[in-house]
Formats: structure tokens, C-alpha cells, sequence
């Protein structure tokens, strides 16, 4: 270990002397209070520390104690349903061991706990050869989650010894010999949060990650490992869109960061998730996911933190062969951490003052996400889906955030503020959004949905473009001036953004679509389009096509439930097609 004093203070950054023997990224202990900080910035025996915990009262010559071990997160039995902090720091733990709600400095509590046991299950014999990555056992850690305890990296060898039965996490329950003698193998390992753990090979996105929210999975659908970017301007729906895809997204496991965000948004989800059912298990929505609470009353620091806290554990879940879902709301207020350190570092300021390495940075953290097969001599395959909240200042998606985000990203929601005063939500532009998956996810929804589920989505989305143009029109003329072909396009529109796109997520029966569902409301508008097309050129008038009974059925058709789709769909679709058979009848007497 290497200690040094403090010779400056400037905020969350401290500057220690006698540091030569510290490395780039040590763990350091600061004062007698143990503050807990990390090496930025090393110049000959002078290390820059950024402190994970409040400065206040701190001063030159208390000492500075650095570890030599890389800020890392514990992996193991007791993650799913835990709140952390930016490092780690269970914050239940802290309350209890504080006595207070409010985060006290130089606490040191274990992320896991250490006198739990847990059911240990073997999947392998003496005798069995073991390489880093193979799954020696498992445990139940929740009802819906089982924990597969794998080989850590870097250890190999032939199983010398295996017990099962009820262990805590740090008790030993394999044991391997390798070349370099034997290894203990406890239920738990350490990662380095900055480094990306490895993995055997990565494979090509090539199927949705199901929301259940109509306006993404038709229209613009995140792959299962793909990346997506969620900005907007304030109140127009980033971190409740966030909140919707993390109840209802179909994957195993979520990890949930709220990096910088006001702490109600957090204690709404602190509050509604442990009540929430989840809608494939029956069980509590907590007994999935894994919660990192760093909100915008805590150090500025641990933001910067608090990103690759949550991508490390949820890399480890992916490792095991479940499909992860990170939420990160929001990358903002993790960009404005970077700026101020930066600022405080006195390095050279990139654009609006953030450095100049923060599009590397954000390129870093999404390009840990993606579809891979798991080291081990049997790879599994996991998913780890990343979907980034970004904050611009007024909206402006034009700011080095946005700008660094779209880069990387292959899906872009972008939330409208016009939209969400219209009370429209979700509050996605179906003009500006868009998902650079489709052409890699059009077999998979053809195949697994209906033939013609793209072609379809492709119809929608054309009438919605033709509706923005011919809005200048009526806003100029009015809407008498359009001819009845387009007078009937208006009216799909109208359809397709009120029945279609507009999602009640406090509606039992609405808040989530299955995707046959989907693609029966999306039928049902196309074919009222193409329908009236028809009648249209047949002679009828635009009015009674208007008008149309079974336009409220199919306005209706959000609020039918899942088992009664089929049946309703078929119902609806006679129906429309005998009142515009009426029409044309009707038109042919006269």
C-alpha cells in the first residue's frame, strides 16, 4: 500500500502527494474517515482522487491510503432486489447501520451480505475439468431467479473437491487444482467495474426485445442486445417510458439506474416495484431486478461511478445466459460528472465544456452491451440490452450529449414536448424517431407474428408521412380543400396516432400489447384504409366512410383482452368489410 497527505482540496477532487507507488484507477482511502475515492490523475508522486463521498471539513496533510486493487463490485448470491449506491454500497445496510435516511461518510458496509446462507446446488463431480466461465453450481436466489456460480476468470483445473448444502458467500464450496496449484471457490467474485467482462464471441441482433408499448415494437423495436438512446426535454415522459420498459420488457433480469435523477423518481420506483406482478412469473417485479439509487442530492462523483457499477452487474446475469435489460436514466447527469471533475482536473474543455473524451466515454459504456455466447467450455448465449435516458438542455438534441449518444446508438425515441402537453403518451415522434434494426428483425416478425407484419408497419408509417405533409395544406386552406382520397388518408392518420400509438399505461388491459395484438389493431387501420380506397373509386363519398359504426370498434380494440383478440379481430374486420360493402351497394342503387 502507498500513502500519501493531502496537499489540495477542490470539491469532490483531492490532490494527495507521496503517491509514486499508486496506480491509474487504485482505490484510495482518504482521512482518518476512510473516505472512499479513486485515482484520475497521476503526476510524478502527485495523485488526482476523486471522491466518492462529501469533502466537507476535510484539509492538507490528513493522509491518503490507496488500496492497489481497481474499484471493483461484488458478484454473487443477494444482488436481485439490493439498492445501491453509485459504488455498491447497499443503502438499506447503511440506513440500519447509521441509524439515519441520510448517507453518512465513510460508512463501510458489505455489498452482500456475509452471514446469509444459501442453498448450494452442484452441477459438476470430483474429477470433472473445469475452465473459467463453466457454471459449478447454482443457487436459488429469488423464487424467479437462479443464480449459476461460475468459474471466475483466469482459474482452470480439475474439480479436487465439491460439497453442497447451505454455505454463506464467502465460505469455500469447490475447489479446482490447476497447474499453479489449487483454487478456493467461493459463491461470489470481483470485477473491475471499468473493465468489460469477456466473452467468447459476440453475435449479430437479430431478434426484438418485446416492450409490450405499441409505438416501439411496431415501429421502432430495440434488438434483444441492442442499444437505444431516450432523450427529450423535461416532462415529456423519459424516465415513466423508462419505468414502462422496465415492467414490461421480456427479459430476465433488470437493472435499474437512476444516475442523478431527482429522488422521487426513485422512491416511485423503490415503491412501485416491489407491489408491482410481474405479468410472467406472478411474482414481484424486485425479485428480477437489481437497483442502483444515485440521485442528484449525492456526491457528484459517484455518478460517474454509478454507470459501470450497473453494466458490471448486469454483464454478470448475461454471463449466466439471461437476457438483461439496463436502464440508465439518465446518461446526463452522468456527462455533467464528467464535466466537473474534468473542469476541476483543469484539463483542456471540449464543446459546451465537457471533455473531449466524452464521446469515447459513452461509445465505451453502450458498446459493452450486445448479443454474446459466455466463455466456458459450454457457452451460453446472454443478451444485454442497454437504453440510455439523455436530459438535453430545452430539448436541444443538437448538444455534445445527444450528439455523442446518437453516434452509437441504433435506436433513437425521441420524445416529444408538443406531444406530451397533448396528453399523447407514449410521447415518441413517429417522425423523427427512428431504429436502425428493422431490416435485421423483419424475418424474425415475419415468422413468429404474420407474413406480412412488416409490409403492414410499412403502410402506417407512409400514411403518417403523408399526413405531415398534407397538414401544411389544411393549416393553409383548410380541410374542405383536400380531395377525398386524401380527406380518407387524414382520417387513417387520425386512427393510427389515437387507436394506435396512444398508450394508457395506468389501463390494466392497455398499459401492455402483445405483439398478435399489435399486429390485429395495425390490420384493422390498414385494411380501413385500403377498404375505403376501394369504395372511394367504387363512387362512395368520403362522409359515410367518415362515419363508418365500426370505426369505434376499432378504436376500441386496445381495451380487448389478450384471450378475446382472435375472436374480436375476426368480428371487427367482417364488420367493417359489410358497412363498406353497404356503401358501395348503396352508391350503385342511386
Amino acid at each position: 500500500m502507498s500513502t500519501g497527505v493531502i496537499k489540495k482540496v477542490a470539491g469532490p477532487l483531492v490532490v494527495a502527494s507521496g503517491m509514486r507507488d499508486a496506480n491509474m484507477f487504485d482505490v484510495v482511502r482518504v482521512s482518518d474517515e476512510q473516505l472512499i475515492g479513486e485515482i484520475i490523475e497521476i503526476h510524478g508522486d502527485e495523485a488526482s482522487v476523486q471522491v466518492y463521498e462529501e469533502t466537507q471539513g476535510l484539509g492538507p496533510g490528513e493522509p491518503v491510503v490507496s488500496t492497489n486493487m481497481p474499484l471493483s463490485v461484488e458478484l454473487g448470491p443477494g444482488l436481485i432486489g439490493s439498492i445501491y449506491d453509485g459504488i455498491q454500497r447497499p443503502l438499506n445496510k447503511i440506513m440500519e447501520a447509521t441509524g439515519s435516511n441520510l448517507l453518512g461518510r465513510g460508512v463501510q458496509v458489505p455489498p452482500l451480505d456475509e452471514e446469509k446462507k444459501w442453498e448450494f446446488v452442484p452441477t459438476v463431480a470430483k474429477g470433472d475439468e473445469l475452465v473459467a466461465g463453466d457454471v459449478f453450481g447454482t443457487v436459488q436466489e429469488t423464487p424467479v431467479v437462479q443464480q449459476k456460480i461460475m468459474v471466475p476468470y483466469g482459474i482452470s483445473g480439475k474439480v479436487k473437491e465439491i460439497r453442497s448444502g447451505e454455505f454463506t458467500i464467502h465460505e469455500t464450496v469447490c475447489v479446482l487444482t490447476g497447474a499453479d496449484g489449487d483454487h478456493e471457490l467461493t459463491l461470489t467474485q470481483k470485477w473491475p467495474v471499468r473493465q468489460g467482462r469477456p466473452y467468447a464471441k459476440k453475435l449479430a441482433p437479430n431478434m426484438p426485445l418485446v416492450t409490450g408499448q405499441r409505438v416501439i415494437d411496431a415501429f421502432f423495436p430495440i434488438a434483444k442486445g441492442g442499444v437505444a438512446a431516450i432523450p427529450g426535454p423535461f416532462g415529456s415522459g423519459k424516465t415513466v417510458t423508462q419505468h414502462q420498459l422496465a415492467k414490461w420488457a421480456e427479459a430476465d433480469i433488470v437493472v435499474y439506474i437512476g444516475c442523478g435523477e431527482r429522488g422521487n423518481e426513485m422512491t416511485d420506483v423503490l415503491n412501485e416495484f416491489p407491489e408491482l406482478k410481474d405479468p410472467k412469473t406472478g411474482h414481484s417485479l424486485m425479485e428480477r431486478t437489481v437497483l442502483i439509487a444515485n440521485t442528484s442530492d449525492m456526491p457528484v462523483a459517484a455518478r460517474e461511478a454509478s454507470v459501470y457499477t450497473g453494466i458490471t452487474i448486469a454483464e454478470y446475469f448475461r454471463d449466466m445466459g439471461y437476457s438483461v435489460a439496463l436502464m440508465a436514466d439518465s446518461t446526463s447527469r452522468w456527462a455533467e460528472a464528467l464535466r466537473e471533475m474534468s473542469a476541476r482536473l483543469e484539463e483542456m474543455p471540449g464543446e459546451e465544456g465537457y471533455p473531449a473524451y466524452l464521446g469515447s466515454r459513452i461509445a465505451q459504456f453502450y458498446e459493452r452491451a450486445g448479443r454474446v455466447i459466455s466463455i466456458g467450455s459450454k457457452g451460453r448465449e446472454g443478451q444485454l440490452s442497454a437504453i440510455g435516458a439523455v436530459s438535453p438542455p430545452g430539448g436541444d438534441i443538437s448538444e455534445p450529449v445527444s450528439q455523442a449518444t446518437l453516434r452509437i446508438v441504433k435506436v433513437f425515441w425521441c420524445l416529444d414536448a408538443e406531444l406530451a402537453y397533448q396528453r399523447h403518451f407514449p410521447a415518441i415522434n413517429w417522425l423523427q424517431s427512428y431504429s436502425l434494426y428493422l431490416n435485421d428483425l423483419e424475418p424474425w416478425f415475419n415468422d413468429n407474428v404474420h407474413p406480412d407484419w412488416m409490409e403492414t408497419r410499412q403502410d402506417l408509417m407512409n400514411l403518417l408521412q403523408e399526413e405531415a405533409s398534407l397538414n401544411e395544406i389544411v393549416k393553409m386552406v383548410g380541410m374542405d380543400a383536400l380531395s377525398p382520397q386524401d380527406r380518407l388518408k387524414m382520417e387513417a392518420a387520425r386512427s393510427i396516432r389515437e387507436d394506435f400509438l396512444h398508450q394508457n399505461s395506468f389501463d390494466p388491459v392497455d398499459t401492455y400489447t402483445s405483439l398478435e395484438k399489435q399486429y390485429a389493431m395495425m390490420k384493422l387501420v390498414d385494411e380501413y384504409y385500403k377498404q375505403g380506397t376501394q369504395a372511394l373509386a367504387a363512387g362512395a363519398r368520403i362522409d359515410d366512410l367518415v362515419k363508418l359504426e365500426v370505426r369505434e370498434r376499432i378504436g376500441r380494440f386496445k381495451y380487448v383482452h389478450e384471450d378475446q383478440v382472435d375472436a374480436e379481430f375476426k368480428q371487427t374486420m367482417a364488420a367493417l368489410t359489410a358497412e363498406v360493402s353497404g356503401l358501395d351497394n348503396g352508391e350503385d342503387e342511386r
